[in-house]
């Protein structure tokens, strides 16, 4: 993957009783988002097949340091910062 491309993870959600993380990359023109644990992509735009498939194989072999870092997201703390 390229050091071009940024990640950022989400806290753990829950909605209708599902738990779930949002896993997000991004570069200056392009952004996908996926859902975990069904690593199912969200949210496309500029992204090719290829790359997203080679995303999907970087959040399949990094899920364990994926969801270690969604534990140390405090939403609270980082709203607090942008005021």
């Amino acid at each position: 993957m390229s050091d071009e491309i940024k990640m950022s993870v989400s806290s753990m959600t829950r909605t209708k009783d599902k738990k779930a993380l949002y896993v997000q990359f991004q570069d200056n023109t392009r952004m996908a988002e996926f859902e975990l644990p069904e690593l199912k992509l969200v949210y496309n735009k500029g992204f090719m097949d290829e790359e997203i498939n080679q995303l999907m194989d970087y959040i399949k072999n990094e899920t364990d340091y994926i969801y270690s870092l969604s534990k140390g997201v405090n939403p609270i703390k980082a709203i607090m910062k942008d005021n």
